[in-house]
């Protein structure tokens, strides 16, 4: 599963997180990182990738398009990038078994 990091999170996740989900990107280097939600979006759609955001706003487009791309929502508050980065390593399997589920759209991790 590759993962999309929004802008709101650092782009340190791609690599800190690289051994477990390889091929993930950040938008900025993508120069994605003042796109729009709706381009995000198709661009998440159209490579594969699952949108990681701390932002509502994927979760609604998820609930008002359907999917793919799926969602993964960080109901973290302001933290820091380990604690984003111990928190999806803590769900791998959740977040594991949400990529394989064809009825979930989003997957909030708090």
């Amino acid at each position: 599963m590759k993962l999309l990091f929004d802008q709101n999170l650092s782009p340190r996740l791609v690599a800190s997180l690289a051994d477990i989900f390889p091929g993930s990107a950040h938008v900025d280097p993508l120069g994605l990182g003042t796109a729009s939600d709706d381009v995000l979006w198709n661009y998440a759609k159209d490579q594969g990738y699952v949108i990681v955001s701390k932002d509502e706003d994927f979760n609604l487009l998820s609930v008002a398009r359907g999917f793919p791309p799926k969602v993964i929502w960080l109901l973290l508050g302001n933290c820091s990038t380990q604690v984003a980065e111990d928190a999806i390593r803590a769900e791998f399997i959740a977040i594991d078994a949400f990529g394989q589920d064809l009825t979930v759209g989003t997957l909030v991790i708090r």
